[in-house]
């Protein structure tokens, strides 16, 4: 079925980020997965070419459209060229870290962060996951005890995406140690602050362009006007009331990369030949991806509406979770089973599909991991 999701704009809007990706991103991809991390200097270019803060105000130096469509635009090009699951880092700074600032900031805030986050010169990351605790953010030992006009933040957080390159990092602590939910609170850590240490960018499995990182905290002293929010003890609230579009947005990038990885095969069975004819015309290679190709436009469809939700103000956290278990565990079936389709070359880095493979792992762990997607759907049953 026709997607009818876009519209000129946006048909606009992704050719211009097309553009962008060939000139700054494609000839640069081989070494930003040897190097670990990309320049920060890309999200400076993203920012100057209009590809980053698409929905803050124009004020402060955005596009002033809210409209999560460009996003998704941003996410699928990211994927077609495979510039990593989460998009090179520009996916969170974009759909998961903004809505902090657009939202739970006061005006003094927006006026001294959104400018740079729209110009790409404040590179931003989200901090709440910690050593041993995983899912169980309540859990946190991450601790900011105010003291005068400031807070004394001590703990560590870890696997931090733009880790290494953020300038602004929210940060769930808590401000009331006695409490679980009610004494979390996000406060924004800013590069340089004395005591906030970055540790090792960590070796994954896949995403190597992508900086990933541990954060530790020895009594960094944060201004508590850096606190999001008019009051302590909201953390939690604020976090699960902007994690359907996070999960949205991984949701978005599954979709686009079993698309991806579809398309590649395509090409690939149509080419290859085993036993005197293209490996394509074999009745088991055309099943699977008769197979693939349903699947992905079934969630395609699936996710354009939640897209349209979100637009709207209409987006659960129950549709949000179906979307995202949903959307990448279908993105690690489609591409396992199309680097099966390449035989021993799937195995091979230098084919794309292999890169796919390792890069879609973590899309079933980081924004909430498959199993705790179906507790929050469970939930939702009465069960």
């Amino acid at each position: 079925m026709q997607r009818t999701l876009y519209e000129d704009d946006h048909d606009a809007f992704r050719d211009a980020f097309r553009k962008f990706l060939e000139v700054e991103v494609v000839p640069n991809l081989e070494q930003w997965d040897a190097d670990g991390i990309v320049p920060r200097e890309l999200f400076a270019t993203a920012g100057r070419s209009g590809f980053l803060g698409m929905d803050i105000p124009e004020e402060f130096g955005g596009g002033g459209v809210p409209d999560f469509r460009f996003n998704a635009v941003i996410s699928e090009e990211l994927m077609r060229v495979g510039a990593g699951a989460a998009g090179l880092g520009m996916t969170l700074h974009n759909d998961i870290c903004l809505p902090y600032f657009l939202s739970y900031c006061t005006e003094d805030q927006k006026k001294r962060w959104l400018p740079g986050i729209a110009s790409g010169e404040l590179i931003t990351a989200i901090a709440m996951t910690e050593p041993g605790i995983g899912s169980d953010l309540a859990s946190m030992s991450t601790t900011a005890i105010r003291d005068g006009d400031e807070y004394v933040v001590n703990g560590a957080k870890t696997f931090i995406t733009n880790g290494v390159n953020a300038d602004l990092v929210i940060t769930a602590v808590k401000t009331d140690p006695s409490q679980k939910h009610k004494g979390m609170s996000l406060v924004v850590l800013e590069r340089g602050m004395p005591g906030f240490e970055r540790g090792r960018n960590l070796d994954k499995l896949g995403q190597h362009a992508q900086d990933t990182a541990e954060l530790s905290f020895t009594d960094v002293r944060v201004p508590v006007t850096n606190l999001l929010g008019s009051d302590e003890g909201t953390g939690f609230t604020q976090l699960v009331t902007n994690l359907p579009q996070e999960r949205l947005s991984i949701a978005v990038a599954a979709v686009a990369a079993a698309r991806t990885a579809l398309e590649q095969t395509l090409e690939y069975v149509k080419e290859r030949k085993a036993f005197g004819q293209p490996i394509g015309n074999f009745q088991n290679s055309r099943f699977v991806l008769a197979e693939i190709a349903t699947e992905v436009d079934i969630a395609q469809h699936y996710v354009d509406d939640g897209i349209r939700a979100l637009n709207t103000g209409d987006l659960t956290a129950v549709d949000a979770s179906k979307a995202k278990w949903w959307c990448t565990e279908l993105q690690g079936r489609v591409v396992d089973r199309c680097l099966q389709l390449h035989g021993g070359y799937g195995y091979m880095n230098e084919y794309p599909i292999a890169k796919a493979f390792a890069d879609a792992r973590i899309t079933r762990i980081y924004g909430g991991t498959t199993e705790i997607m179906k507790e929050v759907i469970g939930r939702s049953l009465g069960l």
